[in-house]
């Protein structure tokens, strides 16, 4: 039987325990982090909120086309997640994406021309809402096939395993978040990738951000065990975990000492991530499978005010400084609008490319996008 590591109690049912490896106590870990990096983590998370909600506009407008999955309530699970791994660590994710991309450090400008197809875009404007790609912050997409990502998080984090171990001889040093819905629990290629995890000793974090709803269906109506994802992992001997995904301390608490833990041990792990999205699976979608009340019971534990209320207690915040970091924000959205717009759509040309790497036929090989260029002016992280 697997042992369950609780290392979150927010949301949790279960005693508390720590991994024997973390090292440290799980309680208050980013409460010991300098307010600067904090208050960092509260403008990326309104970065998300602002972009998710121009995003919306720029949707019904009609300048963004296909499907578009916003990411409004669950801005904590994406900023605490990738707060607690190294940057060199492996992301990959499903089709609500735009956070991580963001929270992972892609310029919000590439982003939002990837969403309004234009050849500024992260993939030349080809993928679109649902496939955010960044090679340089180690973002291995996101993906519109439901549970498709979670064989290649193995496969990610294989790849980093036999680069340490076999190719350069020494062990095995970093870990691969796989994001994922709670309606791709019932995938059977999750099931395949959970199975070699455990065989394989892969150290892959499986995070399940789980919203309570597959598309429009409560998860207790079609998935077993609803209430206790964690026996998911345990027929696999995988550790499981319960995090509060609408608190980024919490998110952190939990996951900085299990992704700890994966690293040393080299094993694989499973997080159930309590999380809420405020609006409905899609822009399509009229939520009316679930009521008002239990929207604003959610939306009354908002994670950026949850953060926003810590950092005014910890005296790290006012509301002068907040108006500020408000202001801010807007208009880097604002701007990567604007950015969107004024570039052009993908020329007839790209057809031909990122068919094959290498020339064949009519086809051109690989053209970098913008962002990796070296002439891409002063394109950053969008972090400023």
């Amino acid at each position: 039987m697997t042992r369950t590591l609780p290392v979150s109690d927010a949301g949790s049912t279960r005693p508390n325990a720590v991994p024997a490896k973390a090292g440290t106590s799980r309680r208050g870990l980013a409460e010991q982090l300098p307010a600067e990096t904090l208050v960092g983590w509260l403008r990326d998370m309104m970065l998300i909120r602002e972009f998710e909600v121009r995003t919306m506009q720029a949707y019904q407008d009609k300048k963004i086309g296909g499907f578009c999955h916003v990411y409004i309530g669950q801005e904590a699970v994406a900023v605490g997640c990738t707060a607690a791994a190294a940057p060199t660590d492996p992301m990959v994710t499903a089709y609500r994406d735009h956070g991580h991309a963001l929270a992972r450090g892609m310029d919000p400008r590439h982003c939002m021309a990837e969403m309004f197809g234009r050849i500024g875009g992260c993939a030349k404007g080809k993928g679109g809402s649902m496939h955010m790609f960044d090679k340089a912050h180690h973002l291995y997409g996101g993906h519109g096939i439901v549970g498709a990502q979670t064989p290649l998080g193995a496969g990610l984090a294989f790849a980093t395993k036999y680069w340490d171990e076999v190719v350069n001889g020494g062990r095995s040093r970093s870990v691969t978040l796989c994001f994922l819905g709670d309606g791709a629990l019932n995938q059977g290629a999750f099931h395949e990738a959970m199975n070699l995890a455990g065989l394989m000793n892969l150290p892959v974090i499986y995070v399940v951000e789980n919203n309570g709803y597959s598309m429009g269906t409560a998860i207790g109506r079609g998935t077993t065990m609803a209430h206790d994802l964690s026996v998911k992992a345990a027929a696999y001997g995988i550790e499981a975990v319960v995090v509060d995904g609408m608190d980024v301390l919490a998110v952190y608490d939990g996951m900085k000492p299990l992704v700890d833990w994966c690293r040393e041990e080299c094993r694989p792990a499973f997080v159930d991530m309590r999380t809420y999205r405020y609006k409905g699976h899609s822009m399509s979608d009229p939520r009316k499978y679930r009521t008002r009340d239990e929207e604003e019971r959610f939306e009354s534990e908002d994670p950026i005010d949850r953060l926003v209320g810590h950092l005014e207690r910890r005296k790290a915040l006012d509301k002068e400084s907040l108006a500020e970091l408000n202001r801010d924000v807007k208009q880097q959205v604002r701007d990567s609008v604007k950015w969107a717009e004024a570039s052009p759509p993908p020329p007839i040309e790209e057809l031909f490319t990122d068919v094959y790497v290498d020339e064949w036929g009519p086809y051109r090989g690989t053209s970098l996008p913008e962002m990796l260029r070296e002439d891409a002016g002063d394109a950053g992280s969008g972090k400023q």
